[in-house]
């Protein structure tokens, strides 16, 4: 339900895009990621600051959009999201010298400091390059086609790359059996 409840605004940007064109797609986008903030918000009481970020970007460059009648603006959307996200996780480890991903998911996992600092390092490439890579198929196929990629090749990519993670991190996970080998006497 809570990928469903993630994924909400994206499938109906997809759907509205190819029934109406970009234009209603991207009203329907911002409309619903307001819906999506004030039901998380009614929901867990709090909302987490990526969704209140990911609320801004997509209120600012799909207004633009709307206002200027220029769909370059949402298309420019999902490349900045990426390079915040990965610019807050560089700046988070460099200049405050705060790992930002290890603070989200350390609580669920117990890895060592230099893997919680080398999928800091992945995450904030990742991103950096799935913006370049947004912003360059943007430039370079049509609006059909980058939509297309939006929602298949971008969340292609990112299961892909979240795979990828989960196979490197277990090497360093502890293991359950040995956990309860030390427990006994």
């Amino acid at each position: 339900m809570k990928l469903l409840l993630d994924f909400f605004p994206i499938i109906l940007f997809f759907v509205v895009f190819k029934v109406w064109g970009i234009y209603a797609a991207t009203a329907v986008a911002i409309v619903a990621t307001i819906v999506q903030i004030a039901y998380l918000r009614f929901k867990n009481g709090k909302i987490e600051p990526m969704q209140w970020m990911s609320l801004g970007v997509i209120v600012l460059f799909g207004g633009a959009t709307l206002l200027a009648h220029d769909e370059n603006f949402i298309k420019w959307k999902p490349t900045v999201l990426y390079w915040l996200m990965g610019g807050a996780l560089l700046i988070g480890q460099l200049v405050f010298k705060k790992n930002l991903l290890r603070s989200v998911m350390g609580a669920q996992l117990q890895l060592p400091d230099a893997i919680w600092l080398k999928l800091n390092w992945a995450w904030s490439a990742f991103f950096a390059v799935m913006g370049a890579l947004n912003i360059w198929i943007a430039y370079h196929f049509d609006t059909d086609t980058w939509v297309n990629f939006k929602l298949f090749g971008g969340m292609g990519l990112m299961v892909v790359f979240v795979i990828a993670q989960a196979i490197y991190m277990s090497r360093y996970l502890p293991q359950e059996g040995a956990e309860k080998k030390d427990q006994q006497p």
